[in-house]
């Protein structure tokens, strides 16, 4: 599918699985984040609308305004960060890199370093984006000696 031109019910249409859809209060800082700090692909970017993919996923950000006739408009809060308690996790991007490059970007905050979580196999970093949503890259740990 070309993201770049696809007429809005065609994409709404071949979604599947889950989507996940963030609301935001500027579009474009978000996509700046996305792209600079996890390496994600930005498509069809406007004021009020983007579409980010990692991989075969599909994220799409909404900015409040577009929002506006939809119940959740009214739960938005009118400042500080959004999103408390859901983690936005995305395997195969390198937790390191990403948090070096969350500590370059203004606006994101560093909540935990790369670190090694041994019960999950993971090495991940808990990354606030300028929105307050919590992205967690992650990489797969390599197989101790042991194993």
């Amino acid at each position: 599918m070309d993201y770049e031109t696809v007429e809005a019910a065609t994409f709404g249409q071949a979604l599947s699985g889950i989507t996940l859809n963030l609301l935001c209060r500027d579009v474009a800082r978000e996509v700046a984040f996305l792209t600079q700090v996890l390496g994600l692909k930005a498509h069809r970017v406007s004021r009020d609308f983007a579409i980010v993919t990692h991989g075969a996923a599909v994220l799409q950000l909404h900015s409040d305004g577009s929002f506006a006739a939809h119940p959740l408009y009214a739960l938005l809060p009118e400042a500080g960060p959004r999103g408390s308690g859901a983690e936005i996790r995305l395997h195969g991007i390198d937790p390191d890199g990403a948090a070096a490059r969350a500590e370059a970007f203004a606006e994101a905050t560093l909540l935990a370093g790369a670190t090694d979580k041994q019960g999950h196999g993971l090495r991940e970093a808990v990354i606030l984006c300028p929105e307050g949503y919590a992205f967690v890259p992650s990489v797969a740990l390599q197989p101790s000696v042991r194993d």
